[in-house]
């Protein structure tokens, strides 16, 4: 099965890699980076890279398709290459899926129209202005539309796992679990804004000044 990760400029690189971490530990799925065309695509900061091995054109009908989070800008959402190819493939994939802002990309692409969806918390007042339905869940699923959405960055981890249950079973998807040892215990229970006070807040508004 054959599992499209697409890049954009600017896509985050957890949001790609770490579900591309899970899904390449199973034999029976086989992943590949599209983007608009072949090469090199970079993060938000411009620190890193992925290789994009096929443009979109020659990914016409994977599986599953995931749309990483990141900072997709006004016009990428108002139209063009990748929201073509997610209009286009949808209709023949087993999965859709997003990770933190990709679910902007499904949404402008309509395919989350009066569904609930979830992303980072940062913009879940953008998911409604796209006429999906926002709630602050880890993952939601809509499996007769077969459409999965994931939370901030790192939930697209436990997306990953979830798909490998749906496409394959769940000993495969406890397999990959236990190969990339995701037992998280973080030194901090701090994963959301909820669970922090103000100074962290206004830290981490310092921190994303720095590297905007």
């Amino acid at each position: 099965m054959q599992v499209a990760i697409a890049l954009y400029p600017r896509f985050t690189a957890l949001d790609a890699v770490g579900p591309y971490e899970v899904l390449q530990r199973v034999p029976a799925l086989e992943p590949v980076f599209v983007a608009e065309r072949r090469g090199e695509v970079r993060t938000e900061n411009g620190f890193l890279a992925l290789v994009a091995d096929a443009a979109f054109d020659e990914v016409p009908a994977p599986d599953v398709v995931l749309v990483p989070g990141g900072y997709p800008d006004t016009a990428l959402l108002a139209g063009g290459p990748l929201l073509d190819w997610v209009r286009a493939v949808h209709p023949g994939t087993r999965f859709t899926t997003s990770v933190c802002t990709g679910a902007l990309v499904l949404a402008a692409a309509g395919l989350l129209t009066g569904l609930t969806a979830t992303t980072h918390w940062a913009v879940l007042p953008h998911l409604e202005k796209l006429g999906a339905v926002p709630v602050s869940r880890r993952v939601v699923e809509h499996l007769p539309e077969r459409l999965i959405t994931a939370a901030g960055v790192s939930a697209g981890i436990d997306m990953g796992i979830r798909l490998v249950e749906l496409l394959v079973d769940d000993v495969s998807a406890r397999a990959a679990q236990v190969m990339i040892e995701y037992d998280p215990r973080p030194p901090f229970d701090a994963g959301h804004p909820s669970k922090v006070g103000p100074e962290v807040m206004a830290r981490l508004a310092e921190h994303a000044g720095l590297r905007s």
